[in-house]
């Protein structure tokens, strides 16, 4: 049993898959655990500040097995998956990731994942909480294309923070110092083969590690750990405060299958000259014309600190009436503010609007601010 103090305990069950790095996660002291795409995923070991702290100024591993894939892979793959999302695969050459969004044909979000384009007709697409797999297979059996579609034993885990790239290069080699943004390339440690990218869910410097063996999960864990110890490495749950200072979105709470990318801040990822023809096209062409009724926005929230992560979504109010409603929120230790997201209707979403919102304990003063909080340019991350 994995408890968080004042909620619900979690129960260990079969049924809840576990990463090949689960029980080093255990042993290694998690104290929660959450359940995101069926699987158990190690939440925090320590106060989540302590955490954020860490990550900001040293640097953290994270078992994120529960990033499940899906490989799409044959003659049609390309052609397949550029059909699964707004972003144009043409731009996206062997080597290189791109953060996606995939889209129903009412141009509704089913998931954002990274894609990887491993070969030129095999993708990776690393998910967030919803079952791509099922979506995938579904289209593909009238899509008259022939591709595969599995879930490969492939399993991430996370290395962020300003000293990952001193763990990497323990790791790796200098080598993989050079990857960009975004990319990636193919290793081992101590032949266990890994594929790295330049990626993560912090906005800090990081690293992603996608194990291809599930039976070396322990020990590649020990092995990122060895790395990291010169560098004070710490296994801890990912950070949702540095994740929305980020602007980063939480699949299933800032966004779901009823939003579409240009009401969350996701509009970049439409690719509007795009030419082949993709799942979603002409839904999102009308609503781009047409405008959102609603949108996402960032806001300060007065008061004392809030807690690292909402239990509930709690209303937002406009003139004593409910209008919307709190994705997100929590304490910046940084910033010395509340932050959060707020999904308003779009008379509601300009900045400098002055919104209620209703926690348990009252209610608080709300403003409009731009997102993302902290390096709107990215600069951390690219650097």
């Amino acid at each position: 049993m994995a408890e968080i103090p004042g909620t619900i305990p979690v129960f260990r069950a079969a049924w809840y898959r576990r990463s090949p790095y689960f029980e080093a996660s255990m042993a290694g002291g998690a104290r929660a655990v959450d359940i995101y795409n069926n699987m158990y995923l190690p939440s925090y070991f320590d106060d989540p500040i302590n955490e954020y702290w860490h990550l900001v100024n040293h640097v953290a591993m994270w078992d994120v097995g529960c990033e499940r894939q899906v490989e799409i892979s044959g003659p049609d793959a390309f052609e397949f998956t550029n059909a699964l999302t707004p972003r144009d695969l043409s731009k996206c050459p062997v080597g290189q990731g791109k953060y996606v969004v995939i889209t129903d044909a009412n141009g509704g979000i089913i998931n954002d994942p990274v894609l990887l384009r491993l070969g030129e007709n095999r993708f990776w697409l690393s998910l967030s909480d919803s079952d791509v797999l099922l979506w995938a297979k579904g289209v593909a059996i009238h899509s008259g294309m022939d591709v595969e579609i599995r879930e490969p034993d492939v399993s991430p885990m996370q290395v962020q923070g300003p000293k990952s790239k001193d763990v990497v290069a323990a790791l790796f080699g200098p080598k993989v110092l050079d990857l960009p943004y975004y990319h990636f390339m193919e290793a081992s440690v101590d032949g266990i083969p890994v594929i790295v990218t330049r990626t993560g869910w912090s906005a800090e410097v990081g690293y992603e590690i996608y194990l291809m063996d599930g039976a070396k999960g322990v020990d590649l864990w020990r092995k990122v750990m060895d790395a990291g110890r010169p560098y004070d490495i710490r296994p801890t749950g990912p950070s949702d405060i540095r994740r929305i200072e980020a602007g980063i979105l939480n699949y299933g709470s800032d966004m779901t299958l009823e939003n579409n990318p240009y009401e969350v801040g996701l509009g970049w990822l439409v690719d509007e000259d795009k030419e082949a023809d993709y799942i979603g096209k002409d839904a999102l062409r009308r609503i781009k014309a047409e405008g959102v009724t609603e949108k996402l926005v960032g806001v300060e929230i007065q008061g004392p600190p809030m807690a690292s992560w909402l239990e509930d979504f709690w209303p937002v109010l406009k003139d004593g009436r409910t209008i919307g409603r709190l994705t997100a929120g929590v304490y910046s230790p940084r910033l010395k503010k509340n932050i959060g997201y707020a999904n308003v209707p779009i008379g509601h979403a300009k900045l400098g609007t002055r919104l209620t919102v209703r926690s348990p304990s009252g209610d608080r003063e709300a403003t409009v601010v731009r997102k993302p909080f902290l390096d709107p340019n990215k600069d951390i991350p690219k650097s």
